[in-house]
């Protein structure tokens, strides 16, 4: 079979994805190092870490929702250990494998970090947009995903919509709004800030 070039569109499509692919990470690492001290990878963890139950995760888990390799995941947690922002564990299922949980000082370091987060995420990706765009956003990196991760291994589940009044429990999930105590929004992922439990 021949190689299907891109069309013009299909071309125009790709290089200014492509754009955003190249830029994106460096903004969001600009900010976080400058502001919080963090790396985005390093808040990524914390985040996927205060979204588990307990604020705990296997470091096989961990290396999956955050798409690295266990070897790049140890020696980032090793960095973060000397900082007393997660600890690591024996896994009392499999002595072989450990765990990574969150302390309280990561915790509140998430959630000084966040609002900076969140801000230069809006301010680089959301505001740009039209609701209807980040709808169709949603919906182009969802299809990608299908393709990119298959097994859903790295793909923060969808919020659920709110039944009811929230409670105030959370921080504020970026919206203006408390976010609800069983919040499962992805804090990395959508610039949320880090729900409450």
């Amino acid at each position: 079979m021949g190689t299907r070039w891109l069309d013009d569109d299909e071309r125009d499509a790709w290089v200014r994805f492509i754009a955003v692919v190249e830029r994106l990470p460096g903004v969001l690492d600009s900010q976080l190092r400058r502001d919080a001290g963090l790396t985005h990878y390093e808040y990524f963890v914390l985040a996927m870490l205060s979204e588990a139950p307990d604020r705990t995760l296997r470091m096989t888990a961990l290396a999956a929702r955050t798409n690295a390799t266990l070897p790049r995941l140890s020696h980032v947690v090793s960095r973060m250990e000397e900082r007393d922002l997660v600890r690591r564990s024996p896994c009392l299922q499999d002595r072989r494998a450990f765990n990574v949980t969150l302390t309280d000082t990561g915790w509140a370091t998430l959630v000084d970090a966040a609002p900076g987060h969140v801000a230069t995420v809006r301010e680089h990706v959301i505001d740009p947009l039209s609701p209807a765009q980040v709808r169709e956003l949603a919906g182009i990196a969802d299809a990608m995903l299908r393709r990119l991760d298959p097994q859903g291994s790295a793909t923060p589940p969808a919020r659920a919509p709110r039944t009811g009044e929230p409670d105030g429990a959370g921080e504020p999930d970026g919206t203006g709004e408390p976010d609800g105590a069983g919040s499962t929004g992805s804090t990395a992922a959508t610039g949320s800030a880090p729900g409450g439990r």
